[in-house]
């Protein structure tokens, strides 16, 4: 804080915990904020998060990521149940409107609040877009559609610093990144139902409409190119539509385990590349370059660019399995030799004689903090879309960020297919030329 620079009658601001003979001497009347880079305001400038306030920062940070948890779960179930294209309109409408508040927000609780509603309509539009972009194309098109959407992500994490130097009002930059949301709009337009949803909720009524308009669209002979569908289609209209609901996933044999085990691959993944992204930040006092805020955020960025350029690489040559356990040992080598080797080079630096030195140890603490984010961050992203991929149609949404299908051919746990889907020959006859269909 400042020595009263501004003079006039402003009150004085509270004093700080009495520490010495100094804070009676404590006449502040504003607070100076020695930003370094990026916004000149933001909320702490605003509203003096600081001291006793600190903690309201966590709260509004936190806020954020608890909507979006929800909004997983229950964004993810309401699209198991009414269908993709719905969640993904209101997901869009809602979060312009609460996203423009958030702009206005008046106070810090408020902030919070419309944070959390919002991260809560955020996450029903990344779920329901990657659902429906990898329901309506082909099964071998996946993972490079996958991939294909985190460069963009990624293109977007790279402009963001230059648009907050550009707004440099933190209300400025919360319009300027809701405002594209209107674009959204017209993907109502642009992306019909899942084809694969429709075809495993039993509505074929709605699947042969969207049939039709793919036959049109595609240019295709209606008596030649699909000859026979359309009638074995009709024999199944009488069929009511039949939802599932995730908790029957319990009642399968290997299914359940094969999520469980790849959720907490996943969360083990994003886990530690948090703890490795903390290990590295926190050589920013001896290591020049991490003291720079553009440095230190392009760093990280370009570690999960990187990351995503090798899961195509590996994924191409060693399949979905081979790569993730590839990236799997890398995390825990890196893990291990920055518990144990560091451990060692500390110990043996405290003997002049050892030619160990402290600066030593911060740099294999950096490497190895590299290959721990480069790895994890794959090994998070892989597990996901493992998980996607075994994932039957009828609840894929509420696995969370899932960027896979499963196609009947898929589903290795025979009791799951039968009770789920309800498909008999005819059906997985029509399901399999879906896939013909969508492939044209």
């Amino acid at each position: 804080n400042s020595s009263g620079a501004d003079g006039g009658d402003t009150p004085p601001l509270p004093s700080p915990p009495d520490k010495g003979d100094n804070a009676s001497n404590c006449d502040c009347r504003a607070w100076d904020y020695g930003i370094r880079a990026g916004l000149v305001q933001n909320v702490v400038s605003k509203w003096d998060l600081v001291c006793d306030n600190a903690w309201k920062v966590h709260i509004a940070k936190f806020s954020l990521l608890v909507g979006l948890i929800f909004g997983y779960l229950i964004t993810g179930c309401i699209a198991d149940w009414v269908g993709r294209r719905p969640v993904l309109l209101f997901s869009i409408i809602f979060i312009l409107i609460f996203g423009l508040t958030v702009a206005l927000s008046v106070n810090v609780t408020m902030f919070s609040t419309l944070r959390f509603f919002e991260g809560f309509c955020l996450a029903g539009i990344i779920l329901t877009l990657y659902a429906l972009r990898i329901e309506l194309c082909p099964p071998g098109k996946r993972f490079m559609i996958t991939m294909v959407a985190s460069f963009v992500a990624m293109a977007g994490q790279f402009l963001m610093p230059g648009l907050a130097a550009l707004c440099r009002d933190w209300q400025v930059l919360q319009a300027l990144i809701i405002c594209p949301f209107l674009l959204m709009l017209l993907y109502w337009s642009i992306f019909p139902e899942s084809l694969r949803w429709l075809m495993a909720t039993q509505q074929f009524e709605s699947a042969k409409r969207l049939i039709l308009h793919f036959t049109q669209k595609n240019r295709m002979n209606p008596e030649g190119d699909i000859k026979g569908v359309i009638p074995e289609l009709e024999k199944e209209l009488s069929r009511r539509p039949k939802k599932v609901c995730i908790v029957k996933v319990v009642g399968t044999r290997n299914l359940w385990k094969n999520i469980v085990v790849l959720c907490v691959n996943s969360l083990t993944g994003y886990g530690i590349h948090h703890c490795f992204a903390r290990s590295m930040m926190g050589h920013e006092v001896k290591v020049p370059l991490l003291e720079n805020f553009y440095a230190d955020y392009y760093t990280t960025a370009s570690i999960a660019l990187v990351s995503c350029l090798a899961m195509c690489v590996v994924v191409r040559f060693l399949g979905r399995r081979g790569g993730l356990l590839l990236f799997m040992i890398l995390t825990a080598l890196a893990s291990l030799l920055q518990l144990g080797l560091l451990n060692l080079i500390g110990k043996y630096s405290q003997h002049p004689d050892s030619g160990m030195s402290d600066s030593v140890k911060d740099k294999f603490s950096i490497a190895f903090s590299i290959v721990g984010m480069f790895a994890s961050h794959a090994v998070g992203s892989l597990s996901v879309f493992f998980c996607a991929e075994i994932t039957p149609t009828v609840i894929r949404c509420v696995m969370g960020d899932t960027p896979g299908d499963a196609g009947f051919s898929e589903i290795k746990d025979e009791s799951l297919a039968p009770g789920w889907c309800g498909i008999n020959q005819r059906q997985l006859c029509l399901w399999l030329w879906t896939h013909q269909l969508r492939g044209s």
